[in-house]
This record gives structure tokens, sequence and C-alpha cells, in this order.
């Protein structure tokens, strides 16, 4: 499992399992040997994605799955088919990896990844109750935004914008152009990121993996998975 959310409105761990194609969800308060509260799984329930976001305000979850992204009820237990799946040539999904959603804004942010060893990655943002065959509303994507693949994101509402990993090729233990970049909903096309923090002897990051926020105290926490660590930035000018 690559993934877990906490959903703080509920007091919820919400984590995807996708070798049992499962969406399991715990108390906040689980300790020790504890069953889940919940279970999303089933025949209806297909997906190889390992990446979950959680909307609590509109009770959804989603998960991105390659050339698809599925959306169940946050509620659900058992075998539940998706509320709605975004799936179709007009998306341009074919290695969707990650995912994170604003409920405030409606907005779903999509981290792509072209291919392991092809480095055309991006961000593609949807309407957060898109459906079918549709459009992004913008796709962030080219040599100048530096994506190759984008592995984890978190998005900061109050002023629209995406905090993304970028650790570079899978394949390589210490890509030479990884970093963590932050867009921002309105860009599209071949747009850098307007706040970056590179791999480097000065952030000593190598390979960033995994993110998150912390607002009240206007800091950016970064898991590197070639360090093995958890680095914390203070970045007051994003907040």
């Amino acid at each position: 499992m690559h993934d877990i959310r906490y959903d703080e409105m509920h007091d919820e761990f919400v984590i995807v399992n996708p070798f049992a194609e499962a969406i399991l969800t715990f108390r906040g308060g689980t300790a020790g040997q504890e069953s889940p509260i919940r279970i999303i799984q089933g025949p209806h329930v297909k997906f190889s994605g390992n990446r979950v976001d959680v909307d609590p305000v509109h009770n959804e979850i989603f998960v991105p799955d390659g050339n698809k992204i599925q959306v169940y009820p946050r509620e659900a237990n058992g075998d539940v088919a998706p509320l709605r799946v975004i799936q179709g040539p007009d998306t341009q999904l074919s290695n969707a990896d990650s995912l994170s959603v604003d409920p405030i804004n409606d907005v779903l942010v999509v981290g792509f990844n072209k291919g392991e060893r092809d480095p055309d990655g991006a961000l593609l943002i949807f309407n957060r109750t898109d459906n079918g065959n549709v459009k992004p509303r913008a796709v962030i994507r080219g040599p100048k935004s530096g994506i190759v693949r984008i592995n984890q994101m978190a998005i900061y509402p109050p002023k629209k914008l995406i905090v993304a990993t970028m650790p570079g090729r899978s394949e390589l233990m210490e890509p030479p152009n990884a970093f963590l970049g932050v867009w921002s909903y309105d860009d599209n096309g071949d747009i850098p990121p307007k706040w970056k923090i590179p791999i480097g002897p000065k952030t000593t990051l190598k390979k960033p993996f995994g993110v998150t926020l912390n607002p009240k105290n206007k800091e950016i926490i970064i898991s590197d998975m070639r360090l093995n660590s958890v680095l914390t930035f203070s970045v007051p000018e994003i907040f």
C-alpha cells in the first residue's frame, strides 16, 4: 500500500490496497490488530491504482487507475459500483498515478506519467464532478514544467495551489532533475512551477516522493525515498 489519507472531518483513515482491489476505512483512533469499519471490495470494485484521496464534504473517495479515475461513495461498505468514472480519449488519461481533490473549489487534479521510460508527465485539472469522456479544463505539461512524473501531491484551496513531488524517472536511484513544485489551478500549458524546492546539497533532497502541508505553521513536509527521511521546510511565501 502506497497511500493513506486522514479524513479530519470524520476522524477516519482511508487506505487503498490494489492487490486486494479494496478501499479500507479505519477509525482515527485505531490501534493494534483492529478491523476496518468499512471495506469497499467486490466484483463491481475493479482497480489497480495505489493512490487515493477523500472528499469529506461531498462524501466521496477518488482512486486513480491508469486510464481512468473512479469515484466511490465514502460511506459505502461491500461490493459497490463507482458513482462516476472519468475515462475516454478526450480525458488524456493513460497512466494516472496520483490525484488530489479540492471540495471547496470543486477541482480534481490528476498526476500523469506517460511511461516509466518516457519523460512526458503532466498535471491534468478536471472539475470535481466530471464524469465520462471529458476534456481536462487545463493541462500542465512540457519542458518548462520539468514534469517527468508526479508521485504524490497536496492542494491548498485558499490560494488554489497544487503542491506536487516530481521524483524523476523511477528506474534511476537519484534522478538528476527531481524537485517539489508548486503550480496554480489557473496554469495551463508548458508552465514552470511558481515555487520550487530542488534536490541538492542545500535542501539535501535526493528523490522527493510524498508531500503534505502544514498551513498553520506555513510548512511543507516532504518524504524522500532515497534518504528514507521526512524533511520539513518553512515556506511562508506560499501560504
